[in-house]
């Protein structure tokens, strides 16, 4: 009871259905109207109109001017209205006050887009913005897309469309290039000309008050002629529908961006030390990283990198080997590499040994390979040949100077075919550096033929590299199987959490006190230092004999958050004397720099000799675009001064915890240093998890800190807290004023893991399982699930058959498991086994929504033990459920003649049956 999933992430099968997809009536638009076209020499009107005519794309083109019966002697017409056929595009270039009443014809008319040239809109402020939003309005009326106002338009150079006002036409090629600035296309297809750089689409889009990047991604990673995509960025607009696409884009595709403005528009005055270090444009690194997109920072670097990522694998991981014929090229490429974040590869002992027997005994006899100033070109290959084969390399790069005895075009020649007969590893880049001028030109072009990006200088070529890792890096990340957290009884405690949250909000608190962030932190299952309130010296002394000597006292106040500002820390008291001149410095102090209103008492907690660990910060504040983001890095009370810190989006698993640890420089040191043991990564890695659980689940908290939190050596024990590796020391908590609604809290710009869908049930043969949608973890259990298929259950899954091993490969899986929840849901049937404790899974249902409608595919699998006991029906109908809480209008499956179960499941949960000789279709409307 089987259908065929056919979505374009499995690589089986192609569903690009281009007549469903919206923004083909702006790409290759059978009908165009010039909405403005003139007559008149060097106007806007005029250029589109002759851009249109002059370079045919396959389509008409009607001009509209109702003060003209003809334009360029082409027939005009007074208003949209009039056009005698259909339209697919207009472009409207009028002033900006009389778009919104064109828009409305357009609507009327029934024109499925418009490209809006004109400027005058929020550019100009108040007015421009008025504009705008009646822009919005009049197209929301119908079904129209637009893109623009203020842009240059569109072109599509594979069918001959220029619907723009540039000079000139693109180049058909292969990269798909979206930029925000209309000038910077111009240039760019300047230079593009000059460099013989091809394009699949070239798009301006303005202000985008419609269609977005989300769109304009999703377009082109379904275009088969789109190779790359890339992307000058200038504000990022809908980050969720941004993140969305490209996370699922740049896995077949790669995205290279340039975001302008990096200076830091860091948040204001905060209430929490995360948000004094996270900056904007940090955050915007943050999200390029999670959705796989490759940010750079030079114009010339964005169109090398499409090259280089077209022609070359990305590398597994930083290690570069060198081959050179001088050893300054190679002296400076070391220096650039390390510099960029990549590493010189150390020569295996087995390629000393062959590279000995083949080079010179003067060769370097170590990274970069020195190979001499007489090398030849065969010299050149073999060494190739050798390195090649080095498991210590993760990419090549050849570098030649024009020598007396060098040969460029020969030992061009002859890598070509050695890079051919060396079987080089499939994740191992090769680049090449031919210095000089017309004298390697030759070589240059024989190289880049076969596949081998050339670069002028090495220090170019090494800084590509390490932008290949990275996007390497990045990609890993995301897809990388986690692991699911073990199970905790009683945690997260959402109750206790929603009462203190509660209660504060009533007595019209934001700031909640430190006892209270630690109870939060802790019903999420944070470990934090036990403290004892006082509010009285005696009750002071008390707390400490209980707990015993040496204790910290601190302020306990509702309004002051970092307590050291007003001398609200006393550390190392020794006996009750100390504790009781602590109490009355810290009221002393308080009442003289704040008042004595801020001051309930102390809390007394243990004294902890940081010296046997390190001192951590984790926190969470608001990005105005992003919302919600995590903080990771060194803590203490000079975590501002330092700045060693991390940045990601909520929510996280194991392996995203990781790496937001692995880029700061403290990681390091927690790994174990200098005789020192390493912390409990895999505790911290947990506790990283929980923290952004909580940030997921907890919408009201505005800001958070832990700082410090506290990570021991391992092997160390300390008396008051045996248990935990990891102690929160301290937190401070702020939440959103209680006025808002909670409609109008910031929402997470990644959608995290949908528990409103997970429902228990009964088989008929009373087994009890949970259904619930698919997570990345679950990939070790869709293996095993796969095991238990027959041959026929994937002949009808499939329409032929699939080995196992290619089932369940992984880069098959992460793309089924590693779902973005806004676009696709993925059901799973899952049970413990009673006999063996293990999880397992029984059945996969599949709902995937087409790219730009409302339309979705659904598929579904049930174990062969499992079939015929109503699991693919209950499956089906969350499916129904899921879909109609999404807002989807309409399902589709194609499913096997021959497979009648499942048809009757169709039918039986209210499908239509469409069938044909070789295929039934499926469709439901919701």
């Amino acid at each position: 009871m089987q259908t065929p999933y056919r979505l374009k992430t499995d690589p089986t099968f192609d569903i690009l259905r281009t007549e469903r997809q919206p923004l083909s009536s702006i790409f290759a638009p059978a009908t165009v109207a010039v909405i403005g076209a003139s007559d008149s020499p060097g106007s806007v009107g005029r250029t589109l109109l002759w851009n249109l005519i002059s370079n045919p794309f396959g389509g008409t083109v009607f001009p509209v001017n109702p003060k003209h019966h003809s334009v360029m002697g082409i027939k005009s017409y007074a208003n949209i209205a009039e056009v005698p056929d259909e339209v697919d595009l207009a472009i409207i270039a009028t002033p900006a006050p009389t778009v919104p009443k064109i828009v409305r014809e357009c609507v009327a008319a029934g024109v499925k887009s418009a490209v809006i040239v004109s400027a005058g809109f929020k550019e100009i402020g108040a007015p421009g913005i008025e504009l705008e939003q009646q822009i919005l309005h009049e197209a929301r009326l119908g079904k129209l897309r637009i893109i623009g106002p203020n842009c240059l338009g569109v072109m599509n150079p594979h069918t001959g469309l220029n619907a723009t006002f540039a000079s000139t036409m693109a180049r058909p090629g292969n990269v798909g290039f979206i930029s925000q600035s209309g000038a910077l296309c111009t240039s760019i297809l300047d230079w593009s000309l000059r460099e013989n750089v091809g394009f699949s689409a070239f798009i301006s889009i303005g202000s985008m008050l419609d269609v977005g990047w989300g769109d304009l991604i999703y377009y082109l990673g379904d275009d088969p002629h789109t190779k790359s995509i890339v992307i000058y960025m200038e504000s990022i607009g809908d980050a969720r529908s941004f993140l969305s696409a490209a996370r699922e884009v740049a896995l077949t595709k790669p995205i290279i961006l340039i975001k302008a403005g990096r200076t830091e528009a860091a948040a204001k005055a905060s209430a929490s030390h995360t948000g004094a270090l996270t900056g904007s444009d940090e955050v915007l690194d943050a999200a390029f990283r999670r959705s796989g997109v490759l940010r750079v920072s030079r114009i010339s670097e964005l169109f090398n990198m499409a090259e280089v990522l077209a022609k070359q694998p990305r590398p597994k991981g930083p290690r570069l080997t060198m081959i050179t014929n001088a050893g300054g090229p190679g002296v400076l490429a070391t220096d650039f590499l390390i510099t960029n974040g990549g590493e010189l590869a150390e020569l295996a002992p087995e390629t000393i040994t062959s590279l000995n027997q083949t080079l010179p005994s003067f060769w370097s006899h170590n990274n970069p390979i020195d190979i001499l100033g007489d090398a030849d070109p065969e010299r050149y290959s073999k060494t190739l040949e050798i390195v090649a084969k080095d498991p210590n390399s993760d990419g090549i790069l050849l570098i030649l100077t024009p020598q007396a005895m060098t040969d460029p075009t020969q030992t061009a020649e002859q890598l070509k075919s050695a890079i051919e007969k060396a079987q080089v590893p499939a994740n191992k880049p090769i680049l090449a550096t031919w210095m000089g001028g017309a004298e390697v030109m030759a070589g240059e072009a024989i190289l880049n033929r076969a596949g081998i990006p050339t670069f002028s200088y090495p220090d170019s070529a090494t800084r590509i590299f390490t932008y290949m890792w990275q996007s390497s890096y990045n990609l890993r990340g995301i897809y990388e199987t986690p692991v699911l957290p073990a199970e905790e009884d009683g945690i997260p405690n959402r109750n206790l959490v929603d009462k203190i949250i509660t209660t504060a909000h009533q007595a019209g608190r934001t700031i909640l006190t430190e006892t209270e962030s630690k109870e939060i932190l802790a019903g999420y299952g944070i470990p934090t230092l036990q403290a004892c309130i006082a509010a009285t010296e005696d009750e002071a002394v008390g707390c400490a004999e209980s707990l015993g000597y040496p204790v910290v006292l601190k302020l306990l106040s509702k309004t002051i958050t970092h307590k050291t500002d007003v001398g609200g820390v006393q550390l190392n008291l020794m006996d009750a004397d100390a504790v009781r001149w602590a109490y009355r410095n810290i009221k002393t102090s308080v009442a003289e720099k704040v008042g004595l209103e801020h001051f309930l008492g102390v809390t007394v907690q243990p004294m902890i000799n940081l010296n046997s660990g390190y001192e951590l910060i984790i926190g969470s504040s608001l990005d105005p675009q992003f919302g919600p983001v995590l903080l990771f890095g060194a803590g203490g009370q000079l975590v501002e001064v330092f700045r060693d810190r991390a940045i990601a989006l909520p929510p996280l698993n194991s392996t995203l915890a990781r790496r937001m640890m692995e880029q700061t420089q403290i990681y390091k040191a927690l790994q174990g240093v200098r005789g020192r043991a390493p912390v409990d990564l895999a505790a911290l890695e947990h506790l990283l998890v929980r923290f952004s659980q909580l940030i997921v689940e907890q919408p009201w908290i505005k800001e958070i800190d832990i700082n410090p939190l506290w990570a021991r050596f391992e092997g160390r024990t300390q008396p008051e807290n045996k248990s935990s590796s990891l102690l929160a020391l301290d937190g401070r908590i702020v939440l959103h004023p209680p006025e808002l609604r909670e409609e109008q809290l910031p929402k997470l710009a990644i959608r995290p893991y949908p528990t409103q869908y997970i429902t228990p049930w009964t088989i008929k043969d009373g087994t009890a399982i949970t259904i619930r949608p698919i997570r990345p973890e679950d990939e070790p259990l869709i293996v095993q699930f796969h095991k238990t298929l027959s041959e026929q259950s994937v002949y009808f899954r499939y329409f032929h058959l699939m080995k196992l091993s290619q089932r369940i490969a992984h880069e098959r899986m992460m793309r089924l498991c590693f779902i973005d929840y806004d676009r696709e849901m993925a059901l799973v049937a899952d049970r413990k086994n009673p006999v063996t404790g293990d999880r397992e899974i029984l059945a996969v249902g599949r709902l995937s929504q087409l790219h730009g409608v409302k339309e979705a595919e659904f598929a579904l699998i049930v174990s062969d033990p499992y079939q015929r006991m109503g699991l693919g029906t209950n499956i089906l109908s969350q499916l129904l459920y899921v879909a109609r809480s999404e807002h989807i209008k309409r399902i589709t499956a194609d499913i096997h003649p021959e497979n009648v179960a499942m048809q009757r499941v169709c039918e039986k949960v209210g499908f239509r049956l469409h069938r044909s000789a070789d295929l039934v279709e499926a469709v439901i409307d919701l």
